[in-house]
């Protein structure tokens, strides 16, 4: 399979654990609940009842095989893991770190293209302005009036536009190439499964392979 493969599987497998560990996580999957009602004990001619708890799935009663079927699915995983860890070292580029700097790459051409955006402006704010002065009384009072609001960009906005077109040209190159590393990398690690197989049926075959064996 190829890496991008690989890591879709590794996602698959990812989500089955989870699926798995909910069943064992709830407890009335994992034990017996049997409760006596001792009616005998206020008519000596009555018999007891006995009721069980219903299991909420079908999987009560196999907490073994799923806690194996938990243990078989991390182990692929480390397998899996293995795999990727070794095609990627086969490659001229370091893809872990290339995917976080190509984010940082696109967030930084973000912010230097909002920046470049700003233009040079003037506005006239009514009542925005404020003072004081001596009223007729002799006293200090304070006043409203119109301000002026002139804004001036404080940088170069070509060197800006420029740094930003610089990134996005490189984020651009990088993900090609982190594109075709998906696509054209050979991960040795064959499936135990069918990538498009549901939970159940998974899970149904290991138990049925499991009480075979």
């Amino acid at each position: 399979m190829n890496m991008k493969d690989a890591f879709r599987f590794q996602n698959k497998l990812k989500a089955l654990m989870c699926e798995a560990t909910a069943i064992l996580e709830d407890r009335r999957n994992i034990v017996k609940v049997k409760t006596t009602h001792l009616r005998s004990k206020v008519m000596s001619d009555t018999q007891d009842a006995v009721v069980e708890e219903a299991a909420p799935s079908e999987y009560a009663g196999h907490a073994n095989e799923v806690a194996a079927f938990l243990m078989s699915l991390l182990e692929e995983r480390e397998k899996l893991c293995r795999a990727i860890h070794t095609a990627k070292n086969s490659l001229d580029l370091d893809m872990d770190s290339e995917v976080g700097l190509n984010r940082q790459r696109q967030d930084l051409a973000e912010v230097f293209r909002h920046m470049s955006m700003l233009r040079n402006s003037e506005k006239t704010i009514a009542g925005g302005g404020s003072g004081f002065r001596f009223n007729g009384e002799g006293n200090q009072v304070s006043y409203r009036c119109d301000a002026t609001q002139v804004t001036t960009i404080d940088f170069d906005r070509n060197k800006i536009r420029g740094m930003a077109t610089a990134l996005s040209k490189k984020a651009d190159e990088i993900s090609m190439s982190l594109d075709k590393c998906l696509v054209n990398t050979e991960v040795s690690y064959e499936t135990p499964f069918d990538m498009n197989d549901s939970f159940e049926d998974i899970l149904s075959d290991f138990i049925e392979k499991s009480t075979a064996a």
